[in-house]
C-alpha cells in the first residue's frame, strides 16, 4: 500500500452537510477495497485564483490515504462523475506529514526560515565578506 495526500474541491453552491455525505462516501469507497484514511481534513469555503466551470469559490478537503493505486483509481473515477466535484488532485508521498495542511503564508515563512537558519547564517556571512573585499 502506498501513502498519498489527495485534495477535491466541490462547487461552492451545496451545503456543509453535503461535504460531510462526500467525504464519508468516498471513505467508505477507501475502506470497502482495503484503504484507510489516516485524516482529513475540511478546509470549507475558500475563493478560488481563477474561475473554474463559472465558479469563484469552492469547499477545500484534504484526505491522508494508505492504499493501492487501484483503489485511488476507483476514487477519482467516482469524482469524475460526481458534477459537485470541480477539481481533485492525488500526490504520492513517502510519508504523511503531521503538522496541518493548510498554514497560512506567514506560518509557512516562520517554518522554512527556522529549517534554514544555518544556511541563512552562512549566507549573511558571505555577503559581509564580499562587502569587506570591495
Amino acid at each position: 500500500m502506498a501513502l498519498y495526500e489527495h485534495v477535491f474541491l466541490a462547487r461552492q453552491d451545496i451545503t456543509p452537510q453535503q461535504i460531510d455525505q462526500m467525504i464519508e462516501q468516498y471513505r467508505n469507497v477507501i475502506e470497502e477495497n482495503g484503504g484507510q484514511v489516516v485524516s482529513f481534513e475540511n478546509w470549507g469555503l475558500r475563493s478560488l485564483s481563477y474561475r473554474i466551470k463559472k465558479n469563484r469559490k469552492a469547499y477545500y478537503v484534504f484526505m491522508n490515504i494508505n492504499a493501492s493505486a487501484n483503489i485511488l483509481l476507483e476514487v477519482e473515477r467516482q469524482m469524475r462523475i460526481n458534477e459537485d466535484i470541480i477539481r481533485f488532485l492525488s500526490i504520492r508521498v513517502k510519508a504523511h506529514e503531521n503538522l496541518p495542511a493548510n498554514l497560512q503564508r506567514r506560518d509557512r515563512e516562520e517554518r522554512v526560515f527556522k529549517e534554514d537558519e544555518p544556511s541563512r547564517r552562512l549566507r549573511d556571512q558571505t555577503k559581509t565578506f564580499v562587502k569587506g573585499e570591495e
